[in-house]
């Protein structure tokens, strides 16, 4: 057990956890501004955008590169400054660190070497569209990034269908389409909000249902960063009779491979679906 009292000597180590604007820079807080002038050091996710910010808002403190490509060897430095007894902010490119973003690992480690780790509120994207998307608030289900791979990102969804709760989502512009439209096969019909270019001068929201949605993304030049706010499940029970009881084992193993599974993943899925060994899957599979 480990108990934290965040501003009980404020004089000591610290690791500062701060957000920062998401597209307008009045999303930055007067005590974000504050941290970051005082702190000893700065770990940034890209030193040339948190530069741009902090000359914007005169701050001079030092910066040091930590991404997702150099967290390890940068941790020790960061960890060895804080140890040292040095105060350090950690900031990703926009929003909340650690949010699909560095800095979870730097946190843990900060932590498990009794470090105080203080984090500031401020612009988060995956909150500001959950809010404004008309969706139930609470419970909510944030999951971030689903995998790139339409494979795995098929068995990601066939995991989430059932989930009762708002589920928030982001996704790149190039790759918005195929999730939409994976959503709508695996989910099913039921309401969703996009936003796009949160906080910046072209901030959009687009809510309806899946099936409005995909035909707006189906037509739409797809620009900026999207958060993706989909209803939970409202009809478990109606649900509980699965969506593949009429097709046959080949059928269903052709379903998941013309959604972007390979063979063997789709063999896989389809045995954890009906509870049958994999190999009688493969033997029914393949006895063609």
């Amino acid at each position: 057990m480990q108990q934290q009292k965040s501003y009980h000597n404020e004089q000591e180590a610290v690791l500062y956890i701060v957000p920062t604007p998401i597209g307008n820079l009045e999303d930055m807080t007067f005590r974000a501004v504050r941290i970051l002038q005082e702190v000893n050091l700065i770990a940034a996710e890209d030193t040339r955008n948190t530069k741009k910010l902090c000359n914007h808002f005169n701050i001079s403190t030092p910066l040091l590169s930590y991404h997702e490509h150099n967290f390890k060897k940068a941790g020790e430095e960061i960890l060895a400054r804080l140890l040292s007894g040095s105060q350090v902010a950690i900031v990703s490119d926009a929003g909340m660190p650690a949010i699909s973003d560095p800095g979870y690992e730097i946190a843990i480690l900060a932590i498990s070497n009794g470090i105080k780790v203080v984090s500031l509120p401020g612009a988060n994207a995956a909150i500001t569209a959950l809010v404004a998307s008309g969706l139930d608030p609470q419970p909510f289900y944030f999951y971030g990034f689903l995998q790139r791979n339409k494979g795995k990102k098929l068995q990601e969804l066939e995991k989430l269908k059932a989930v009762q709760n708002t589920m928030i989502f982001y996704e790149a512009p190039h790759r918005l389409k195929d999730t939409i439209q994976q959503m709508l096969e695996v989910m099913g019909d039921r309401k969703v909000a996009i936003a796009r270019e949160i906080s910046k001068k072209f901030e959009e929201y687009i809510r309806g249902q899946l099936v409005e949605v995909r035909d707006w993304v189906v037509e739409t030049e797809l620009r900026g960063e999207f958060v993706i706010v989909v209803e939970g499940n409202m009809n478990l029970e109606e649900n509980s009779i699965t969506w593949w009881q009429d097709l046959s084992v080949l059928d269903h193993v052709n379903h998941f491979i013309q959604m972007g599974s390979k063979p063997t993943e789709a063999i896989k899925q389809v045995a954890k679906d009906r509870n049958l060994p994999r190999n009688e899957v493969y033997q029914q599979f393949h006895q063609l």
